[in-house]
């Protein structure tokens, strides 16, 4: 794994003043090739129906994906970045939490692929299957960290 906090409360922390902050996206558990998070279905992630926004299952998908994937490289020579993803909305979501799941299907040299499935909390039902291909890239030498 990459020099990267792979404990979810330094993950979070490291999140400070982002998207997945404002939408109270948690990471609540960091794996090999995994990792979980949760975000509320409330006014910050409604659509005008009540219903939890599709842009919000894709914003927790590809943050997610690409924390997934930064903890699979050396951060002071490559960054992760999102080049394709796709999302199935499959079930509304009224209140509560989701939580999503990504597993890494491919993780190599230039791009890594990661599966997202988002369930509902409460009931466990299926709301949002995801996939993003993330490019890894590498810095520039003026990004990179002086030894």
């Amino acid at each position: 794994m990459a020099q990267f906090p792979t404990d979810p409360a330094q993950i979070n922390a490291w999140a400070k003043n982002t998207l997945g902050e404002h939408l109270g996206i948690e990471i609540t558990a960091v794996g090999e090739r995994t990792i979980t998070g949760r975000m509320p279905v409330d006014h910050r992630t409604h659509q005008p129906m009540g219903l939890l926004h599709g842009g919000a299952s894709v914003a927790l998908a590809e943050t997610l994906g690409s924390i997934g994937a930064t903890l699979q490289v050396d951060i002071r020579k490559k960054a992760c970045v999102g080049l394709e993803i796709n999302a199935n909305h499959l079930k509304g979501v009224k209140s509560g939490y989701v939580v999503g799941h990504a597993t890494a299907l491919h993780v190599g040299r230039s791009t890594q692929v990661w599966e997202i499935r988002i369930t509902h909390e409460e009931t466990g039902a299926l709301v949002c299957i995801s996939r993003i291909t993330m490019a890894v890239v590498d810095l520039p030498p003026a990004a990179q960290p002086q030894a």
